[in-house]
């Protein structure tokens, strides 16, 4: 089985955890130890930037499925033409605090684009639904993407410069948006959702149980500085994903 084979099984059995270095993350020291702890985790995939020289870093340090981040059809072309065993047209959330933003028309031009550059049966194609446009327009743009043979649609919340809350209520703030988007996306298209922005252990369940196939994590991963704290954080996802699974399984 290959490796973009062993993701789409865990897409299928709702446990696959998707761990991401960052769109705009072109340290490769910090891309190294990412990478090394998802690998160690035995997380189901790793999400990287678009640069030719971390992509290659990333190949020869994991035999873990490779997800190739960019906003850039040109550079999504690159990864192909790397090896990406996948490529992701968005991870967006990143980019809202510098002021960039996506509407459904751009994301549709955007995919458009990049298929016309890559054979398609080559790769593993994700998008995702920018979080900040109104839910039916990102239904519509969803079964749009589906129309298109996209594999993957990976929701988001969207850049807020306000104060969380304390504890718990903040994480699930955080997530919230990104969790209500999966519901809608999950009832009206047949392509696995992958939940993004604000997951964590708290919040990972709560994107299961919204129906998500995957989930995709960031921040909580990679804003440490210790990567024995990163494999126990990955690790603890995994259980998390793991438990879905087997309930999943039970219910077919």
């Amino acid at each position: 089985m290959t490796r973009i084979e062993n993701f789409k099984r865990a897409l299928t059995e709702k446990r696959a955890v998707k761990v991401i270095a960052g769109i705009n993350n072109f340290d490769k020291d910090s891309v190294r130890k990412v990478v090394a702890s998802a690998d160690k985790a035995g997380a189901t995939a790793i999400d990287i930037c678009a640069d030719a020289e971390i992509i290659k870093m990333a190949r020869e340090m994991t035999n873990l499925p490779i997800f190739v981040s960019s906003v850039k059809p040109e550079e999504l072309a690159m990864a192909v033409s790397m090896g990406a065993d996948a490529i992701e047209l968005g991870n967006f959330d990143a980019l809202y605090a510098k002021g960039q933003s996506f509407s459904a028309s751009e994301v549709l031009e955007l995919t458009k684009q990049t298929l016309s550059m890559i054979n398609k049966d080559e790769v593993f194609f994700s998008v995702t639904i920018p979080g900040s446009i109104d839910i039916n327009e990102q239904i519509n743009l969803a079964r749009e993407l589906e129309e298109m043979g996209i594999d993957l649609i990976q929701t988001e919340g969207h850049f807020t410069n306000e104060e969380p809350s304390n504890g718990i209520r903040g994480l699930v703030e955080r997530a919230e948006l990104t969790l209500s988007n999966t519901m809608e996306l999950v009832r009206n298209v047949e392509i696995p959702v992958m939940t993004a922005t604000g997951i964590n252990p708290t919040t990972a369940p709560l994107a299961f149980a919204s129906g998500a196939s995957a989930i995709g994590c960031g921040s909580c991963i990679n804003k440490l500085s210790s990567e024995i704290a990163m494999i126990a954080v990955i690790k603890n996802l995994m259980e998390i994903a793991e438990r879905n699974s087997v309930k999943t399984l039970q219910l077919v």
